[in-house]
C-alpha cells in the first residue's frame, strides 16, 4: 500500500473502532448490570435492548447508502455519527430499561457503516483492498477485547451513565478526525446514483454475502447473552476479570487471521478460507454445547470464534465490493449492513429468548443450525474476478 492508502486505512479503521467501541463497551456487563434497571429483570428485554439499535440500523443503511452513492461519504457519516452521539447520551440519563431501548435505538439511526466502508474502498486500489478490510475488522476485534478490560472499572466508577456517555463523546471524536486524517475520495465517485436496489438484492453471489454477514452476528451478539454467565460458572471467574479470556482469544485470533488473508487475496482462495471459517463456526458452536462445563475448553473455543470472526469480517465488505461496481458501492454495503444489523438485533432478541425458556444450549444448538445453513450457501459461492471491477447484475451466476 502507499503512505495515501495507509493513511486512509488507519483514519477510517479508527473512526469506525471509535463508534464500535460504544457499542462493545456494554457488551460484557450489560446482561448483570441491568438487573438493577426497573424492567431490567426480564432477559428477553435486556437481549431486546443488546440488539435494539439494529432495528434502525437495518431501516437507515440502505438510504444511507443511496445518500453516500448520491451526495458525498464524508456528509452522511457526519451526520450519522451525530445521531449516534445523541442515542448514546438519551441512554445516558435513561432511568429504566426502556429509555435505553429508545437510545440504542437513536444510535441505530447513526447508519455510518456503508459510507466508511464505500469511502475506504474508494481510497484503496483492490489489490490491497482486503487488507484495508482487515484493518477495519482487526480495530473491532482490537476495540472489542479493550472494551472487555475497560467496560468493568468504568462501569464501577459510574455506572451505565459513564459507559453511554463516553460513547457519545468517542462519536464526537470521530467526526474531527474524519476531516483530520482522511483524504477526500476521487472524483466521480460520489456524482450519481445509478443501480438500482432489485439489482442489488437479487445479486446471487451478494445475497450469499448478505446472509453471510446476518448471520455471523446473530451468532456474535447471541453467543454473549450466555457466555459471560457461563464463564463466571465454569471458572468461578468474576466478570471484572472476564477479559483474561477475551484478550488474548482476540489477539491471538489475529495470528490466524492475517496468513488466511493473506492465502485468500494472494493466491486467490476466496472461498476455500471461506468456506474453513464458516465451519470453525459451526464446531464452535456445537463445542460450546458440549464444553461448556470446562474452562479450559471454553477459552479455547473462544479463541477459535474469533479467529473464525475475524478472518470473514475481513473477507466479507472486501468481496461485496468487489462484486459491487463503482457506483453502486454504498448501495450495495447499505444493503450488506442492514442484514448485519437484522443480525444483531436477532441476535440479541433470540439469544434472550432462547436463554430464557430453554436454557444456555439452546442458544448455541441454534447457532449451529444457523452455521449449517450458512455452510450449505457457501458452497455455491464463487471467487471475485481477481483486480477487476465486477459490476452488478441482477441475475448473473
Amino acid at each position: 500500500m502507499n503512505a495515501e492508502e495507509l493513511r486512509s486505512g488507519i483514519s477510517l479503521s479508527t473512526i469506525f473502532a471509535l463508534r464500535i467501541l460504544g457499542l462493545f463497551l456494554i457488551l460484557p456487563v450489560f446482561a448483570i448490570a441491568a438487573r438493577d434497571l426497573p424492567g431490567g429483570d426480564n432477559v428477553a428485554l435486556v437481549g431486546f435492548a443488546l440488539g435494539a439499535y439494529g432495528i434502525t440500523q437495518a431501516l437507515f443503511h440502505i438510504p444511507f447508502g443511496f445518500a453516500a452513492d448520491r451526495f458525498g461519504r464524508k456528509p452522511v457519516i457526519v451526520f450519522g455519527l451525530l445521531l449516534f452521539a445523541l442515542g448514546s447520551f438519551v441512554a445516558a440519563f435513561a432511568t429504566n430499561i426502556e429509555w435505553i431501548i429508545v437510545g440504542r435505538v437513536l444510535q441505530g439511526a447513526g447508519a455510518i457503516s456503508p459510507a466508511v466502508t464505500a469511502l475506504a474502498a474508494d481510497l484503496t486500489r483492490e489489490e490491497h483492498r482486503t487488507k484495508i478490510m482487515a484493518m477495519i475488522g482487526s480495530s473491532i476485534g482490537l476495540v472489542f477485547a479493550i472494551s472487555l478490560i475497560i467496560a468493568p472499572p468504568i462501569f464501577d466508577a459510574g455506572g451505565l451513565f459513564a459507559l453511554f456517555a463516553l460513547t457519545g463523546v468517542l462519536s464526537l471524536l470521530a467526526i474531527v478526525l474524519l476531516f483530520v486524517g482522511v483524504p477526500p475520495a476521487p472524483a466521480g465517485f460520489e456524482t450519481r446514483h445509478r443501480a438500482r436496489l432489485a439489482d442489488v438484492l437479487f445479486h446471487p453471489q451478494l445475497a450469499r454475502l448478505n446472509f453471510g454477514i446476518f448471520a455471523l452476528h446473530v451468532l456474535q451478539v447471541g453467543m454473549f447473552m450466555v457466555i459471560p454467565a457461563a464463564l463466571v460458572s465454569a471458572g468461578d471467574l468474576p466478570l471484572a476479570e472476564h477479559w483474561k479470556v477475551y484478550l488474548p482469544a482476540v489477539m491471538a485470533s489475529f495470528v490466524v487471521m492475517i496468513p488466511a488473508i493473506i492465502v485468500a487475496e494472494k493466491y486467490g482462495r476466496f472461498r476455500a478460507v471461506f468456506f474453513a471459517s464458516v465451519a470453525l463456526l459451526l464446531l464452535t458452536e456445537l463445542g460450546f454445547v458440549f464444553g461448556r462445563g470446562s474452562f479450559a475448553a471454553m477459552a479455547a473455543l473462544v479463541f477459535a470464534f474469533f479467529a473464525a470472526f475475524n478472518v470473514l469480517e475481513a473477507l466479507l465488505p472486501s468481496l461485496v465490493t468487489r462484486f459491487a461496481g463503482q457506483e453502486s458501492r454504498g448501495l450495495a454495503l447499505g444493503v450488506y449492513n442492514t442484514a448485519q444489523a437484522i443480525g444483531l438485533f436477532l441476535g440479541g432478541a433470540l439469544g434472550g429468548w432462547l436463554a430464557r425458556h430453554f436454557g444456555a444450549d439452546a442458544v448455541f444448538w441454534g447457532g449451529a443450525v444457523v452455521c449449517l445453513g450458512w455452510l450449505l450457501l457457501t458452497a455455491s459461492m464463487i471467487s471475485p474476478p481477481k483486480r477487476a471491477v465486477a459490476e452488478v447484475q441482477p441475475l448473473a451466476a
